[in-house]
């Protein structure tokens, strides 16, 4: 619709338009599992209206996009080429001349690009041939993650058209592409990392920890330094002991705990500790700040 709805020249290709919506699927009760597979999920869905000799361009794109995505969050992958199976046509549209002519090219362009691949007959979408990218997580289990998807079929069927070089109007060709979507892959991530997020992404970065009350105001200021550098950090000033306090938010896989007392207030510093338990001993919160922040900069 928003591409039909002006005229487009061959100079206006590529078209590319992104949405990051609520979608809904009717998924049969028994396989419903949680967030990895569920009726309504957030899906990133892009899709890129293109001439033919735009899309070996287009694709090396998006393919160093879900590269970059998924090794920022440590996962190692393989690519699944998904061809449709001839043996049963009926479940795509189109013809079997255009879908030849569609996994050939898709299979000229990864081999181009010189990525390793592994074909699956029978996993085709029903307008085209894609890649689907497949992550491994820390327990050896396989998961479909991102995909793009060439379209050699809708376009036509919703009269899409430009104005080429010489006056004709053609056809343009449609990549479709998910990046990695949220709640399945939040699901994924919790499980890859079994909650123990590296300190980028961890919900909660830091959680002080005063000894006793009279060790609240020093700690309150170095929660005040933490924050206003754009660290996510805690408080816990309950009642309860300091061990009590270590073993909960260790237990949460917070990644730093600091823990205030007489001497960290006296010598202005913080004692730190890791989630495994490992004394990282004393800091000042200047030095401590630039440690974190460093880490959250480079995905550590």
């Amino acid at each position: 619709v928003v591409y039909g709805s002006k005229p487009r020249s061959y100079r206006d290709l590529p078209v590319r338009l992104s949405d990051f919506s609520v979608l809904y699927r009717d998924e049969r009760p028994g396989e419903i599992n949680g967030l990895l597979r569920s009726r309504a999920f957030t899906q990133d869905d892009g899709h890129c209206f293109c001439r033919e000799d735009q899309i070996g361009e287009e694709f090396s794109r998006v393919l160093g996009v879900v590269d970059d995505a998924l090794s920022r969050y440590g996962f190692t992958y393989r690519v699944r080429l998904s061809l449709s199976d001839p043996k049963t046509p009926e479940k795509y549209l189109g013809d079997s001349i255009v879908w030849k002519r569609a996994e050939s090219k898709l299979k000229k362009i990864v081999k181009e690009k010189g990525v390793t691949y592994f074909e699956a007959v029978g996993e085709a979408a029903i307008y085209g041939p894609k890649l689907d990218f497949m992550a491994v997580d820390s327990l050896g289990r396989e998961w479909q993650l991102s995909t793009i998807q060439l379209d050699m079929i809708m376009p036509g069927r919703f009269g899409l058209i430009y104005t080429d070089r010489d006056g004709s109007q053609k056809t343009p060709f449609m990549i479709h592409r998910a990046i990695i979507g949220s709640e399945r892959f939040i699901a994924i991530l919790i499980e890859h990392y079994a909650g123990a997020f590296p300190v980028w992404l961890a919900p909660i970065q830091i959680v002080l920890i005063p000894i006793a009350e009279r060790h609240n105001e020093a700690a309150n200021k170095a929660l005040q330094t933490l924050r206003d550098a754009g660290i996510r950090a805690e408080l816990d000033d309950r009642n309860e002991s300091m061990q009590a306090k270590i073993r909960d938010h260790t237990l949460q896989k917070v990644p730093y705990l600091v823990i205030m007392g007489d001497r960290e207030v006296q010598d202005g510093a913080l004692s730190v500790r890791t989630r495994s338990g490992e004394d990282l001993g004393a800091s000042s919160p200047e030095q401590f700040v630039r440690k974190v922040k460093d880490e959250i900069e480079r995905k550590l």
